[in-house]
């Protein structure tokens, strides 16, 4: 468990090993007494499974931080936002400092300082994935307690979600080319988000009554698509009437001009469109929709 030793230069040197076989450990005191009461802490702190690592503390919050990536099994698309969030917003602050030397009012600082300059949202983001990382240094015995502890964090504002009408559905139809009417009407008739639209593929849908949701979606700002996330990846939309009969349109024009199977709804090919080019669909989308709604509300 731990042992004591005098060593020539009248010190005394307590060695220890966390675990059986595991690398030993050692710190020299200038006093006996010293040493034996430290020595106590550590067989008392082991034998109940509560032993904290004395250097753990000095580990650099970056270094563990990236440790703690390479060992999780995200998706792609996580690994990236994790890796963008740390290295633009944690890291310049807290990735030379310590683990053990972090404490929560420099966290609530942090917080502060992206709230100047990100939407309350990333300030959450950012801040959730720093605090995995500290309970996963507790977890590793690395620190006793994390900093993360009562952060207050900005407050969002949710605004009313109100859903357009018919009306405004069909003159956003009529704003973008013909091959994406339907994607238009299959937004507003399901609820579908933007990369599960544009994931779509054609064998996926039956017309006139039902779409199903492809188990991919578009990855943003790649030409691939990636596996749902979801708990249960097929889901069975219903649509309306009007909304069935435009996509049976489109169904129908885009089976008879090739092959169905992971072709995108949207493209002449297994690959949905660029992130570029989605972007000015959406953003023409945007324009037409805002305009359209402040006439049909003023009217």
């Amino acid at each position: 468990m731990a042992s004591i030793d005098k060593r020539r230069d009248g010190k005394y040197r307590v060695r220890w090993r966390e675990y059986p076989g595991g690398p030993q450990r050692a710190r020299h005191f200038q006093r006996k007494a010293e040493a034996q009461l430290f020595a106590d802490g550590v067989r008392g702190d082991l034998a109940r499974g509560v032993y904290i690592d004395p250097g753990g503390g000095r580990t650099l919050f970056r270094d563990y931080a990236e440790m703690w990536r390479a060992a999780q099994v995200h998706a792609n698309s996580t690994e990236s936002q994790v890796e963008t969030y740390l290295r633009l917003h944690a890291y310049p602050i807290l990735g030379n400092r310590p683990l053990g030397a972090v404490r929560r009012t420099d966290v609530q600082g942090w917080v502060k300082s992206l709230d100047q300059k990100l939407a309350p949202g990333s300030v959450e983001l950012a801040y959730r994935w720093v605090s995995t990382i500290f309970k996963a240094a507790v977890d590793d015995r690395l620190i006793p307690s994390s900093p993360c502890s009562g952060i207050t964090l900005p407050r969002r504002d949710h605004n009313e979600v109100v859903p357009p009408t018919t009306e405004e559905v069909m003159v956003l139809a009529d704003a973008v080319p013909d091959r994406y009417r339907a994607l238009i009407v299959l937004a507003a008739g399901t609820g579908l988000r933007q990369g599960e639209c544009f994931g779509l593929t054609i064998d996926r849908i039956d017309p006139p009554a039902q779409v199903s949701r492809k188990r991919s979606e578009r990855v943003s700002g790649m030409d691939v698509r990636k596996p749902s996330e979801s708990a249960n990846p097929t889901r069975i939309f219903i649509l309306q009437t009007g909304s069935g009969r435009s996509m049976s349109l489109e169904v129908a024009s885009r089976r008879n001009s090739g092959p169905t199977t992971e072709v995108s709804m949207w493209s002449h090919s297994s690959h949905p469109h660029q992130g570029g080019q989605r972007q000015r669909i959406c953003q023409r989308v945007h324009r037409q929709y805002t305009e359209t709604a402040q006439g049909c509300r003023r009217g």
